[in-house]
C-alpha cells in the first residue's frame, strides 16, 4: 500500500509514522524545495524507515492507493485535484486515527472555544479516574501538540481520547465517528476558505455525520447556525445545551462562580463539557471537580504578569473577530487592547463595535493591523496607533495603560504574517512582558 502524505509538519510526520507501522510504504510530499523547510523536519522524516521525501513539485508521485493531506492544504490544491482525477482515496489525519484507534474518541468543534472545552473536558475525565489523552490542535507552550493519530496509536482500549476538530480536517472524512460530538458555535472565520458561511457550517456538521444511535451528539441550541445546519447529520442522539443551564448547577453541585476561569463564553464551554461528561457516563461530582479545579490553558486568557496595578494578559489564541468580544466581555476595568495580524477573510464589524466598546486605547500590530485602524476610525473610534513589532506594541500599551487597567493581547487575525503561530506569538508576548517587570 503506498500512500502520500501532504506536508512536512507535526501531523504529517505523526501519520507517516502510524502508517509505515500499518506496513505502508509512505511518501512524504511537500510543494516547498527543502532549503524551504526546517531542517529539524527534514531530518526527522530522513530518519524515518520506510519513507520518502518528494519536496519542491505539487505532482502526485505514481502507483499511490490513499492521499493524506495536511488540514492546511485547500481541497482545492493541485495535488488534490490530481488525486481525485486519478480516482485516488483522500482521508485526512482525523479519519485514518479513528480507523486505528481502540479508546473511545469524544471530540469538539466549533468556531471558538473548542480548546477551552477540550481541556475542560480532559480535567473531568482525570477527575474521574480515567488514562486521558488530550489530542488535536491543543495549545502547549513551545508550540507542543499531540496529533490525534498519535494518540489513537498510543491509547489503550480503557483509555479516553479528547480531540479538538477544526473544519479543515473534517473536509475528508467518512467513516470518522466520535463516541461523542460536541459542534459549540458558528461565527464567521476562515472564509478565505469557504465561499459561505452555509459552507463551512455543513463542514462542521460531518462531526456527527457517521454517528449511530448509541452515540451523542451535544448542540449548542443557542446558536441558529449549530441548530440548522446540525439536524440532518447523523444518527446520534441529540443533546442540546444552553450558554448558562441553570438546571445543570445543581445536577454537579457546581455554581457558575466557582469556575477559575471568567466569562459567559467559558460558562458555556463548561457547559457543553459537562454535557459530554454526563454521556460519557462520568459521575457529577468527579465533573464537578474537574470544573473546580480547571485553571485554562495557554495562550487563552493567561495572566503573564502585573506592575503598577497594570493586568497583562495573553490572549493570542483569540484569531478571529467574534472571538474579539467574547474576550474582552470577560474582563471588569479598563482595556489596553493590542490588535492585529493577517485578516482570514469575513465581517469586521463585531470585533470594530467590541473594541470601541470595551478598549479606551487600540495598538495596532501586523499585516492588517492599518485595516483594522482603518476600521475603528470609520466608526469613531480614534484612539489608536500602529506598533512596529509585538514587543513595541507592548511598550507602547505599558505607556497608555493606568492603575486597575488590563493590557490584553487580543489579535483578532492570524499569527502568520509574523509568526510561525499563536503560540509563538503568545511567547513572544511573554518574553515582552518580562521584560517590563
Amino acid at each position: 500500500m503506498r500512500v502520500a502524505v501532504l506536508g512536512l509538519a507535526a501531523t504529517g510526520l505523526a501519520t507517516a509514522r502510524a502508517l509505515v507501522a500499518e506496513g505502508a510504504e509512505v511518501v512524504l510530499c511537500d510543494a516547498r524545495p527543502e532549503e524551504q523547510l526546517s531542517f529539524e523536519r527534514v531530518a526527522e522524516a530522513r530518519a524515518l524507515p520506510g519513507v520518502t521525501l518528494w519536496l519542491g513539485t505539487t505532482e502526485l508521485p505514481d502507483n499511490l492507493v490513499l492521499v493524506v493531506p495536511s488540514p492546511g492544504i485547500p481541497p482545492n490544491a493541485l495535488p488534490l485535484l490530481a488525486a481525485q482525477a486519478r480516482g485516488i482515496e483522500i482521508s485526512s489525519e482525523i479519519e485514518i486515527a479513528y480507523r486505528l484507534a481502540s479508546a473511545p474518541i469524544l471530540a469538539i468543534t466549533g468556531t471558538n472555544g473548542k480548546t477551552t472545552t477540550a481541556a475542560m473536558l480532559g480535567a473531568i475525565c482525570q477527575a474521574a479516574g480515567k488514562n486521558t489523552y488530550l489530542a488535536g490542535n491543543i495549545a502547549q507552550d513551545h508550540g507542543k501538540r499531540l496529533p490525534l493519530i498519535e494518540a489513537a496509536t498510543q491509547a489503550p482500549k480503557d483509555a479516553v481520547i479528547i480531540a479538538e476538530i477544526s473544519s479543515f480536517q473534517l473536509e475528508w472524512v467518512s467513516s470518522f465517528r466520535p463516541r461523542i460530538a460536541a459542534w459549540l458555535n458558528l461565527s464567521p472565520d476562515h472564509l478565505d476558505r469557504y465561499a459561505t458561511m452555509s459552507e463551512y457550517g455543513q463542514t462542521k456538521a460531518r462531526i456527527f455525520a457517521a454517528q449511530q444511535h448509541s452515540d451523542f451528539a451535544v448542540v449548542n441550541a443557542d446558536d441558529r447556525y449549530v441548530r440548522c445546519l446540525s439536524g440532518g447529520s447523523g444518527k446520534g442522539m441529540r443533546l442540546p445545551f444552553h450558554g448558562e443551564a441553570p438546571a445543570l448547577a445543581p445536577a454537579l453541585h457546581l455554581s457558575p462562580e466557582e469556575l477559575l476561569v471568567p466569562g459567559k463564553h467559558n460558562l458555556a464551554n463548561a457547559v457543553a463539557a459537562s454535557a459530554m461528561g454526563l454521556a460519557f457516563g462520568l459521575n457529577p461530582l468527579k465533573i464537578a471537580e474537574g470544573l473546580r479545579g480547571f485553571r485554562g490553558v495557554a495562550h487563552r486568557m493567561e495572566l503573564v504578569g502585573e506592575k503598577h496595578g497594570v493586568r497583562f494578559i495573553n490572549n493570542s489564541m483569540c484569531t478571529n473577530p467574534a472571538a474579539v468580544a467574547a474576550s474582552l466581555s470577560a474582563l471588569s476595568g479598563g482595556v489596553i487592547a493590542i490588535a492585529g495580524g493577517r485578516h482570514k477573510g469575513g465581517e469586521l464589524q463585531p470585533m470594530v463595535e467590541a473594541l470601541a466598546h470595551h478598549a479606551r486605547h487600540v495598538v495596532l500590530i501586523g499585516e492588517h493591523g492599518p485595516l483594522l485602524g482603518d476600521a475603528l476610525a470609520e466608526n469613531g473610534f480614534t484612539s489608536t496607533q500602529q506598533a512596529h513589532s509585538l514587543a513595541d506594541a507592548v511598550q507602547r500599551a505599558a505607556a497608555q495603560a493606568r492603575p486597575g487597567e488590563s493590557v490584553l493581547l487580543v489579535p483578532g487575525f492570524a499569527s502568520f504574517d509574523m509568526f510561525t503561530g499563536f503560540e509563538q506569538r503568545g511567547q513572544a508576548f511573554r518574553d515582552a512582558v518580562g521584560d517590563l517587570l
